[in-house]
């Protein structure tokens, strides 16, 4: 009976201790103290990471002649990657493809730091949520820019007058949702994590293998969904009204093209 009752509060302790954001360091201004978590500096060191990144990836890039083969690999990358949000995105919001596409490495970089022995910034629901709002506020910006400020207020009342509470409810409830989903996967995977390490007798190679499907597979399709679905909520923002036969034959090509690229994320891991 005591085996089971101690490795039950120790595996509460770990998980307590692991869920825990801690303060890294803190200063004071005028009296107010300003603390900076590891959430915040873990961001940091991924931010600082890209930017280093992007200046040498990026030195001496060529627009006529012959192009080195690092040239080449970004070319095809945001060739690829283009494509893909152009296959989701009208015209209209083509131009923020460079930023959903930032948003996703963010993503993908904090889901997968874990494996160096960092928290990911996405355990922490101030991070998710921060991510979640920027999307809403930028696709109410494109809603309000394309449609004008009436226009916008009059899709609040389709198809029928009756739902305008729902429609105005549901622009607090998807940064809600992105928040949520992406805040509850990285727990998940996290809490499971550390309970098979605790019942395992001899945790080496089975840990390891759940490791690579919950830190790199699931890390990265969480970062897919989360981009998918603001690249989605942006393409409905600024669409034009159009029969429901139409939207309907649309939305399932949508969602068909997205369980294909989930399949081949499947495969691929």
């Amino acid at each position: 009976m005591l085996g089971p009752v101690m490795m039950k509060l120790d595996l509460q302790k770990e998980l307590t201790e692991q869920l825990e954001i801690k303060e890294v360091f803190s200063f004071n201004i005028g009296g107010v103290k300003i603390g900076f978590d590891e959430t915040t500096v873990v961001s940091w060191i991924i931010i600082a990471v890209f930017t280093i990144l992007a200046v040498f990836l990026t030195r001496n890039l060529k627009v006529t002649g012959e192009i080195s083969k690092r040239q080449q690999i970004l070319e095809m990358l945001y060739e690829k990657s283009e494509a893909f949000f152009k296959g989701l995105m009208g015209e209209k919001v083509e131009k923020f493809i460079p930023w959903l596409m930032s948003m996703a490495l963010f993503i993908g970089a904090s889901n997968l730091i874990v494996i160096f022995g960092f928290k990911p910034p996405t355990k922490s629901m101030q991070v998710t949520a921060a991510m979640a709002i920027t999307s809403i506020v930028l696709i109410e910006y494109c809603a309000f820019k394309d449609k004008g400020v009436l226009g916008r207020l009059k899709a609040f009342t389709k198809p029928v007058a009756l739902i305008t509470p729902i429609n105005i409810l549901e622009v607090f409830t998807k940064p809600l949702s992105l928040c949520m989903r992406l805040f509850g996967n990285v727990i998940a995977a996290f809490t499971i994590m550390e309970l098979i390490k605790a019942v395992l007798p001899i945790p080496v190679v089975i840990p390891v293998v759940f490791s690579l499907y919950f830190d790199l597979f699931d890390g990265l399709l969480q970062a897919y969904i989360f981009v998918f679905l603001t690249a989605l909520y942006l393409q409905e923002a600024v669409e034009e009204e159009e029969p429901a036969e139409k939207k309907r034959r649309r939305r399932k090509k949508m969602y068909k093209h997205s369980k294909n690229k989930a399949e081949e994320l499947t495969e691929a891991a």
